[in-house]
C-alpha cells in the first residue's frame, strides 16, 4: 500500500486545545546539546530533561536537540522547562503540520518538513519543529538522522561567522539547512526524469510508468512542503520579529531565495513528469497504432486472395466448357497463383503511395 502523501496525528475528538496526540513513531527521544562561543564548545549526550539546567551556558548559543518522539513526557518537561506555550507543543507532536512559523510572546515556532533519500531511493519525509527563544533554540525531529551533519561540522569547526552570532542566527541555519537538504532530491529527481524521458521514447514500459507517477507524487508532496514556508518566511520578513536581529533577518533573506529556487524547480520538474506521462500514452497509443496498421494490411491483402480462391474452391461441373473453362486448362494452377501475386504487388503499391508502408505521398 503506497503511504499518504501527507500525515496527520490528531489528538482525540473534543480535546481542548493544546492536547498531545504522540505520534506512532516509537523511537525514543534522544537529547544532544551543543553550546558554545567564539571561543569554546562543549557537547553533551543527555538522557533527562533534569540535567539540562547544569549543562546550558550563560551568554553563549545552546542548541538543545531531540530526536525521537516516541515520548511524549520529555517535550511537556521540556515545554515546562523552558516555559513553552502548550499549542506550540501540541504541534510537536501532531504531526503533518503544514509549514508555518508562529510567535509566541518571546518565542519563535517554526515548523518545516526535512526530507531525505533512502538506500532504496525513496523519499523519508519527517517533521522539524524549531523553538527559539532567549538563551536557547530546541529542536524536535520525529526520528534518528537528518540532514543538519553540514550545519553541525561548521559549529565544531570554529566558522567564526556562525560561532560569533546568536541564537536567532542558529535557528535560521537550521532552516537555511533544512531547505538546502531539498535540491539534492530534486537533483536526483531531475537526473530519473532524463532517464524516464529515453525510456519512454525508445521502449516504455508499465513499469517506467509506475515510477513516473511515484516521481509526479514525490512532486505533488514537495509543493506541499515548500509553498506554506515560502508564505511564512515572507511574513516574517516582512513583519521584522523582534526574536530576530537585523543580521539573522538578512541571511532569512536568502533562506527566502532558496525556497523560492525549490519551489520554482519542484514545479518545472512537476510539469515535466506530466509531459512525460503524455508522451508515454501517445507513444504506447503509436505502437499501437503501428500494431494495428500491420495487421490491417495483412488482413487487406489476403480479402482479395481469399475471395479468388473460394470462387476456385467451388464444385462447378467441369464437363459444362461454360463453367470454369481454365480449371480443364493445363496452365490453370500457375494462372491461379499468378493472379494471387498480382494482387498482391497490386495491393502493396497502394499502400506505399497512400503512406502505409512509408515513402508515399504523405512521407
Amino acid at each position: 500500500m503506497t503511504a499518504s502523501i501527507f500525515r496527520r496525528h490528531l489528538p482525540q475528538q473534543g480535546a481542548p486545545p493544546g492536547s498531545f496526540a504522540v505520534p506512532e513513531v516509537h523511537v525514543e527521544p534522544r537529547m544532544h546539546v551543543i553550546s558554545y562561543d567564539a571561543d569554546e564548545l562543549v557537547e553533551n549526550d543527555v538522557t533527562g530533561v533534569e540535567e539540562l539546567p547544569g549543562i546550558l551556558r550563560e551568554g553563549g548559543v545552546n542548541w538543545i536537540d531531540v530526536q525521537g518522539l516516541g515520548d511524549g513526557s520529555v517535550v511537556r518537561e521540556l515545554g515546562e522547562l523552558k516555559n513553552l506555550h502548550p499549542l506550540a507543543l501540541s504541534d510537536v507532536v501532531n504531526l503533518g503540520q503544514r509549514p508555518k512559523v508562529d510567535e509566541y510572546d518571546d518565542v519563535l515556532f517554526f515548523a518545516l518538513r526535512m526530507v531525505q533519500i533512502t538506500g532504496e531511493g525513496r523519499l523519508a519525509w519527517e517533521q522539524i519543529s524549531i523553538f527559539l527563544g532567549p538563551g536557547f533554540v530546541l529542536s524536535f525531529q520525529e526520528t534518528h538522522g537528518d540532514c543538519l551533519d553540514p550545519l553541525r561540522d561548521r559549529i565544531r569547526g570554529g566558522r567564526k561567522r556562525i560561532r560569533s552570532a546568536g541564537n536567532d542566527f542558529l535557528a535560521c541555519m537550521i532552516v537555511d539547512t533544512t531547505v538546502d537538504g531539498y535540491f539534492p532530491v530534486l537533483e536526483h529527481h531531475g537526473d530519473r526524469l532524463e532517464e524516464f524521458e529515453e525510456i519512454i521514447l525508445d521502449r516504455p514500459t508499465r513499469r517506467v510508468l509506475g515510477e513516473l507517477y511515484r516521481v509526479k507524487r514525490d512532486l505533488v508532496t514537495f509543493r506541499r512542503s515548500t509553498w506554506p514556508l515560502r508564505d511564512a518566511l515572507q511574513h516574517l520578513l516582512r513583519d521584522e520579529s523582534d526574536a530576530l536581529s537585523p543580521d539573522a533577518l538578512f541571511y532569512l533573506r536568502d533562506t527566502v531565495d532558496h525556497v523560492m529556487q525549490v519551489v520554482d524547480v519542484s514545479e518545472t520538474h512537476r510539469d515535466l513528469s506530466a509531459g512525460l506521462v503524455d508522451v508515454y500514452l501517445s507513444t504506447v497509443g503509436q505502437k499501437t497504432n503501428e500494431v494495428m496498421k500491420v495487421l490491417t494490411v495483412i488482413a487487406t491483402v489476403f480479402i482479395p486472395l481469399t475471395f479468388v480462391a473460394g470462387i476456385y474452391g467451388m464444385n462447378f461441373d467441369t464437363q459444362h466448357p461454360g463453367n470454369l473453362p481454365e480449371l480443364g486448362w493445363k496452365y490453370g494452377y500457375l494462372f491461379f497463383w499468378g493472379l494471387c501475386g498480382l494482387l498482391v504487388v497490386v495491393l502493396l503499391g497502394v499502400f506505399r503511395r497512400l503512406g502505409w508502408l512509408g515513402g508515399g505521398v504523405r512521407d
